[in-house]
C-alpha cells in the first residue's frame, strides 16, 4: 500500500475529539515526510511506525476481548505491526489468525475507527501510529493464546473496562470505546 493510500485511510477518519484530531494531524505530517512508515527491525527501527489494533467485541454480551501483554504489562486489544506495503486491514486479518487462531470478521466496514500516536514503554521505546479496527465474535469462540507474548486472554464486560483505571490498558482504550459505542447498541 502506498503512502498516499495510507494517507487517504487516515484522512477519511472523523476525529472523536481534539486529541484524535491532533493525532491525525501528527500522522499525516509523518506520512508526508520521508521517514519509513513500516517497522523493518524489532523493536524500534524506525522509531515511529504503523500498527493495526483490533478490538474484538461481542455486541450481544457487551464484551470486548483483551490480551494481557507480557512486555507492555497492560491489557491490550490484539494487533500487530503493518508489514511493508501491506494494507492495514490485511494486517488485522493476518494478526487475528496468528494471535488468536480465528478469522477476522469486521463489525461494519473494514476501516479504522480511531487513530492514535503513542510512545511505548520499556525496552525498545518507540512511537506507534495505530489504526484501531473493530471486529466481532462470540465470547464462546475458541481462541488460542500465544503464551510467549500474552499471560492471558479475557472477555471483559465493557462497563468493567470503563470502570477500571486506565493505567491497566492502552491509554486510549476508554476513548475508543466511547467512539464505537454507537456500533455496540
Amino acid at each position: 500500500m502506498t503512502r498516499a493510500e495510507i494517507r487517504n485511510i487516515i484522512e477519511s477518519i472523523t476525529p472523536h475529539d481534539e486529541l484524535e484530531a491532533s493525532h491525525i494531524r501528527d500522522a499525516l505530517l509523518w506520512i508526508d515526510g520521508d521517514e519509513p512508515l513500516y517497522r523493518i527491525q524489532k523493536p524500534d527501527v524506525p522509531p515511529k511506525h504503523l500498527v493495526s489494533y483490533f478490538a474484538i467485541v461481542d455486541p450481544v454480551a457487551n464484551k470486548m476481548l483483551l490480551q494481557d501483554h507480557l512486555l507492555a504489562k497492560l491489557w491490550l486489544p490484539a494487533g500487530g505491526h503493518v508489514d511493508p506495503d501491506e494494507d492495514p486491514a490485511e494486517t488485522v486479518r493476518r494478526e487475528c489468525q496468528e494471535e488468536l487462531g480465528i478469522d477476522a470478521v469486521f463489525l461494519n466496514e473494514p476501516t479504522p475507527r480511531l487513530v492514535t500516536v503513542t510512545k511505548t514503554n520499556g525496552q525498545g521505546e518507540h512511537t506507534d501510529v495505530s489504526l484501531w479496527y473493530v471486529l466481532q465474535a462470540s465470547e464462546s469462540t475458541p481462541l488460542i493464546i500465544e503464551e510467549d507474548r500474552f499471560a492471558d486472554v479475557k472477555w471483559w464486560d465493557i462497563d468493567e473496562i470503563l470502570a477500571t483505571p486506565l493505567n491497566q490498558f492502552d491509554p486510549h482504550l476508554h476513548r475508543f470505546i466511547e467512539k464505537i459505542s454507537v456500533d455496540l447498541q
